[in-house]
């Protein structure tokens, strides 16, 4: 089967905190990617989010580089959405909204 991904993945398993509205509810979740590409991820999950389902992802970059030379460690702050959910994560496709922020504190 020929990839039909146009962006290349990166199997990092890096902190990400999930953000959502369901039923009118704020919802907070902390899981790990599987894999990060600049179009999206897969993030390992216990349970099964319906697709559609949109998403403020924080995801952590604990890069030494990256704290070496800004003194503090990335967060990569954007929004997505759900294509694919599956028993064990999903797979969620990046809205083209994301920033790369310092993280101080840690």
């Amino acid at each position: 089967m020929k990839e039909q991904r146009q962006f290349e993945r990166f199997p990092l398993s890096l902190p990400a905190r999930i953000e959502t509205i369901v039923s009118n509810k704020k919802q907070i979740f902390k899981y790990k990617t599987r894999d990060v590409s600049s179009a999206g991820a897969f993030i390992d999950t216990p349970e099964k989010f319906s697709e559609g389902t949109q998403f403020k992802i924080n995801l952590t970059v604990p890069s030494e580089k990256i704290k070496e030379l800004t003194g503090a460690l990335g967060l990569i702050e954007c929004e997505g959405i759900v294509i694919r959910s599956a028993d064990d994560g999903m797979a969620v496709c990046f809205n083209g909204n994301c920033k790369i922020l310092r993280l101080k504190g840690l």
